[in-house]
C-alpha cells in the first residue's frame, strides 16, 4: 500500500496537543519578531537591496539568524542546526560583490536545507536521527556544492520526519529524534506534514529567504501545501540526487520550497544540470535548463487545455470549494477547463510500496557506505539496531515496522521487485499522467494538493485526507504546487502536474494563478485554530 496514505490514521484532538496549545500560549511573540525587516522578502528584493548599499549579505544573514533565534526554538522548531560559518560565507560575498563580482541570482541569498542533504563543512547530516548524530558528511551533496557556487549563503539545516519519513505506518510527520517535533506556523497544534517539514514551517514563517526540500511521494509538495509555499518537485532526474540521504532511486528528488513562484523558479535554474555521480541526470541531458524565470508570464494561462483530476477531489468539501474557486481562476485567466478522471487510481500503492522497501533498503546501504569509518551505522540492519538500543529517544512515540519490511526484502534482482517497479510506472506513466493529457489533448492536469493541515497527534500518528501527489511521484513528473487561499486561517494548495520535462509549462500556469490570486499570507503563530472564522 502507499505508506504515505496508509499509515496516516483518523486522528482526534489528544492530551498532547492540548499541553501544546497550553504550552504556546505561554511564549509571548515579541513585536520585534512580528515587525520583521525582511517579512515576505523576495530574491529580486533582496538582490536590488544589496545593488542599492540598502542591505549587505551579512546584514541579512545576520536578519535571519536573529529571527531564527527570536522564535524559532520556543515556537515552531524547524531549523535543527544552524551554519557557525553562514556570516563568514555572506561577508565573502559581499567582498566579491564589492570587488564587481556577480555570481548570479543567489549571490548573498540565505538558504535553509533539509537536513538529509551533505554538506562537508561544520555541519552534521543526519535525516534527523540520532544514530548518525555528531557525524560529518565527507562530501558536498551536488545540489549544495551548486548553490554554493552560485553564491547562496548556507544558514542551516532544517528539521524533518526522520528518514524521510520511511520508519512507521503510525508515524508523526514533522518529528525527528534529534530535532523534535516541527510545528505549523498557522496554527501551532497543526502538524506540517513531512517529510520536508522544517524546511516548509521556516521558509513561511521567513527565517530564511528561500529552502531545498526533497520528495520520495509528497515531502515537497504536501509541507509546501500545509505552508502556503511554492514546491517544486522535478522531474526525476532533473536534479541531482547524489549526496541525499536516499529513500528510493525511481522516486527521489529534491526541488524548491519557496514563498513565490518567480523565487521558486530562480532556485530551480540553479540546481538543474548532468551530474556523473548520478545518472538519472544523464536523461536531462538537452532538456533541462538554468533559468526557469523566462516562464514568468502573467498571461501564461491563456489559451492553455487544463485537465481537471476530479477523481482526486472528494475527500473534503471545504477543499473542493476552495479548489473549484481556484478552477474559477484558472477560467477567467483565459485557460479551456476541461473535467476529467486520472487512470488508475489506487492501482499501483501496493506496487508503490514494494518498491519503496527493496529500494530504500539497497540505496541506504550504499549511502552509508558514502559515509565512511565515521558513520557508525553500516546498513539498515544496524539502524534498525541501533533504534532499538535507542528506544527511549528514538520509537518513544511510534515504532519502525517499514524499516523492519524493507530489510526482509531481497536485492533489487528479485523478480517481485522488478515486476513491482514496471506495474508501477506503466500505470502511471503510459496508462496514467500521459494517457489523460493524450486523450484530451491538455497541457496540465489540476487537483488539490493536500488536505487541511491536521492536529498534531503522537498517539494516533498522522491523518491525510487525501491529495494528489502519488501520481506525479511514481512517474517521476513534474509536480508544482501554489497556495490556493485557507480554510480556518489553514493553508490549502493546488497543484499543477504534467508530461515528464514540462516544469515550464507548470511555472508558467502556477505564476500567471498566483499573480492573479495573491493567496499567500503570512503566518502569525496561532496557538490553535479559531473555528468561529
Amino acid at each position: 500500500m502507499n505508506p504515505y496514505s496508509t499509515r496516516r490514521n483518523f486522528l482526534k484532538s489528544t492530551a498532547q496537543a492540548s499541553a501544546l496549545v497550553a504550552m504556546n500560549k505561554a511564549i509571548p511573540l515579541s513585536a520585534q519578531a512580528k515587525a520583521f525587516a525582511l517579512e515576505e522578502i523576495t530574491i529580486n528584493e533582496l538582490q536590488a537591496g544589496m545593488k542599492s548599499g540598502k542591505f549587505t549579505a551579512h546584514s541579512i544573514t545576520e536578519m535571519y539568524l536573529a529571527r531564527i533565534a527570536e522564535i524559532d526554538r520556543p515556537r515552531i522548531n524547524s531549523v535543527i542546526e544552524v551554519n557557525p560559518d553562514a556570516l563568514s560565507i555572506a561577508a565573502q560575498m559581499d567582498q566579491e560583490r564589492a570587488s564587481g563580482k556577480v555570481r548570479g541570482p543567489l549571490h548573498g541569498i540565505p538558504i535553509l536545507i533539509k537536513d538529509n542533504i551533505d554538506t562537508a563543512d561544520k555541519m552534521q547530516t543526519t535525516a534527523g536521527s540520532l544514530a548518525l548524530a555528531n557525524t560529518i558528511a565527507p562530501r558536498d551533496a551536488t545540489i549544495m556544492a551548486q548553490l554554493r557556487a552560485a553564491g547562496a549563503v548556507l544558514l542551516g539545516k532544517t528539521n524533518l520526519s526522520e528518514w524521510a519519513n520511511f520508519r512507521s505506518s503510525k508515524s508523526t510527520s514533522g518529528w525527528s529524534g534529534r530535532g523534535g517535533l516541527t510545528r505549523n506556523p498557522y496554527a501551532l497544534d497543526r502538524n506540517t506534514s513531512g517529510s520536508s517539514a522544517g524546511s516548509g514551517a521556516a521558509t513561511a514563517a521567513n527565517l530564511c529567504a528561500i529552502s531545498i526540500g526533497t520528495e520520495t511521494d509528497g515531502s515537497i509538495v504536501s509541507p509546501s501545501s500545509c505552508n502556503s509555499l511554492v514546491g517544486i518537485k522535478p522531474t526525476l532526474g532533473l536534479v541531482s540526487r547524489a549526496g541525499i540521504i536516499p529513500i528510493a532511486h525511481s522516486q527521489d528528488t529534491a526541488g524548491p520550497m519557496t514563498r513565490t513562484v518567480a523565487d521558486a523558479a530562480i532556485l530551480l535554474g540553479a540546481l538543474t544540470g548532468i551530474d556523473t555521480r548520478d545518472n538519472a541526470t544523464a536523461s536531462s541531458r538537452g532538456r533541462f535548463l538554468n533559468d526557469y524565470t523566462q516562464f514568468l508570464d502573467a498571461n501564461g494561462l491563456k489559451g492553455a487545455r487544463i485537465g481537471i483530476a476530479r477523481n482526486y477531489f472528494g475527500f473534503s468539501e471545504r477543499v473542493d470549494k476552495l479548489i473549484n474557486e481556484a478552477i474559477d481562476t484558472i477560467k477567467r485567466l483565459g485557460a479551456v477547463v476541461i473535467d476529467t478522471e486520472l487512470p488508475n487510481k489506487g492501482k499501483y500503492d501496493d506496487d508503490e510500496f514494494e518498491v519503496l522497501l527493496y529500494e530504500f533498503k539497497a540505496d541506504m546501504s550504499a549511502y552509508l557506505a558514502t559515509r565512511g569509518a565515521s558513520a557508525p551505522v553500516k546498513s539498515l540492519q544496524d539502524l534498525i539496531e541501533f533504534n532499538e538500543k535507542n528506544r527511549d529517544r528514538e520509537l518513544q512515540y511510534f515504532n519502525q515496522d517499514t524499516m523492519i519490511k524493507a530489510a526482509s526484502k531481497g536485492d533489487l534482482n528479485t523478480p517481485a521487485y522488478k515486476q513491482a517497479l514496471a506495474k508501477s510506472k506503466q500505470l502511471t506513466q503510459s496508462q496514467g499522467i500521459d494517457a489523460a493529457l493524450a486523450k484530451q489533448n491538455l497541457d496540465a492536469l489540476v487537483a488539490p494538493t493536500d488536505g487541511i493541515p491536521w492536529l498534531t497527534d503522537f498517539l494516533n500518528g498522522d491523518h491525510f485526507a487525501g491529495g494528489c501527489s502519488t501520481p506525479p511521484a511514481v512517474s517521476g513528473y513534474p509536480h508544482v504546487t501554489v497556495p490556493a487561499g485557507y480554510i480556518h486561517g489553514l493553508p490549502v494548495g493546488v497543484s499543477f502536474f504534467g508530461a515528464p520535462w514540462s516544469e515550464g509549462k507548470l511555472i508558467k500556469y502556477a505564476y500567471a494563478f498566483e499573480q492573479a490570486t495573491k493567496h499567500r499570507k503570512t503566518p502569525q503563530f496561532l496557538p490553535t485554530v479559531n473555528l468561529q472564522t
